[in-house]
């Protein structure tokens, strides 16, 4: 009776029309529109070769000999025009450099039209290593002019400050997390699959309800076998979304995909048992249970990220608790530990986390059904 009872949920989940339209089209077509709307932003923002402006007031042999070798790099730091201090002026107000360098007798200076960004950050650090290191170049070259340029190489100025130093193996984009959160979302959105099932196993809120509770079937091997059909159907819908995302939309997930799709399916029977929690308090009817799930995964997933994608640090930094029990947060973190750390021991603990979420619900739904009795069905 227990596969019987898992291969009728099997069919009723997979040709559910809410269940396809929620966890299976939405996801593309929001996955979609992430791609479409984040996909370049990450690789237009990271910093190349920088146009800067050369106002030399006094000649400096030895600063030119830096930024000719630092033109002649595979990747140059700077892509340099030597002008007057006017023209120089007028090319930062328009745009077409980000700052000026000026040559004088005391030093290096430099004028940018905003402080704040990459690369005035940047200028500012080359002008500060230049001058730092000027003093051996110097020394270098009034020894013997010819060695100029291998003081020069042997500083390597200016390759230190735009070296790419990875922090960790993984996917770096910061607008990744909108896919991990579409991801937690659909998770969550398995939630009204596990609603039907409590409502399914009461006999005040439909016909079935009253049909089973009839039946001679024990009531805890019918529901076990509704929810793990249902968490299998919400895994088919996770592996089709966590697929389209990472092979047609080629998002990166890191070198540790199958463990991806472990967290997206636990996401899901997360989703599904907080449904079967929800559909198992009150007498409320379908409509307003589905609304209030529906919410909570919304709001759940706003929190984590979905729509505003630095309001987890905030939420982390004022209240830090309610990203440690938020079922959606708790999902896309553990992608995160995916991706970001080399060991497995935060991803275990979102793993448990999730494991002990599922439980809870799981226990409590069936606590408040198992017991109920009816006047008359």
């Amino acid at each position: 009776m227990f596969f019987h009872s898992l291969k009728y949920e099997l069919k009723v989940g997979l040709r559910n029309k809410e269940l396809i339209m929620w966890l299976m089209i939405f996801p593309v077509v929001l996955g979609t529109f992430f791609k479409i709307a984040f996909g370049n932003i990450y690789n237009s923002e990271t910093v190349s070769t920088i146009p800067v402006a050369v106002v030399e007031n006094v000649e400096n042999e030895v600063f030119d000999a830096v930024m000719t070798g630092i033109a002649e790099s595979e990747e140059p730091l700077f892509k340099a025009e030597y002008t007057d201090a006017d023209s120089a002026a007028e090319l930062l107000e328009k745009g077409d450099i980000s700052g000026i360098i000026y040559v004088d007798a005391d030093g290096l200076t430099m004028g940018v039209s905003e402080t704040d960004g990459v690369e005035p950050s940047i200028i500012e650090s080359f002008i500060r290593q230049y001058t730092a290191r000027e003093t051996v170049i110097k020394a270098a070259a009034e020894k013997n002019p010819m060695n100029i340029s291998a003081a020069v190489e042997a500083m390597e100025i200016g390759e230190d400050i735009n070296s790419n130093i990875p922090l960790t193996d993984g996917n770096t984009d910061p607008y990744i997390q909108y896919f991990y959160n579409l991801i937690a979302m659909v998770g969550l959105f398995g939630s009204l699959t596990g609603l039907h099932i409590a409502i399914e196993n009461q006999a005040n809120l439909s016909v079935t309800g009253a049909r089973n509770n009839v039946s001679p079937v024990n009531k805890l091997t019918k529901i076990i076998a509704s929810l793990l059909g249902s968490c299998l159907a919400q895994a088919v819908c996770v592996i089709i979304s966590t697929s389209y995302i990472a092979f047609v939309l080629g998002i990166d997930f890191g070198s540790r995909l199958p463990l991806v799709y472990l967290s997206g399916i636990l996401g899901g029977c997360v989703g599904v048992s907080m449904g079967f929690f929800v559909g198992s308090i009150g007498s409320m009817g379908v409509g307003a249970k589905a609304g209030i799930l529906m919410s909570v995964s919304m709001v759940g997933c706003a929190l984590s990220g979905l729509m505003v994608g630095d309001i987890k640090a905030t939420v982390s930094e004022h209240a830090p608790i309610i990203n440690k029990i938020n079922p959606a947060a708790v999902i896309s973190d553990s992608f995160y530990c995916l991706n970001l750390y080399s060991d497995y021991d935060k991803y275990i603990e979102k793993i448990v986390t999730m494991l002990i979420i599922i439980v809870i619900f799981t226990v409590g739904g069936f606590l408040m059904t198992r017991r109920k009795k009816y006047a008359s069905l």
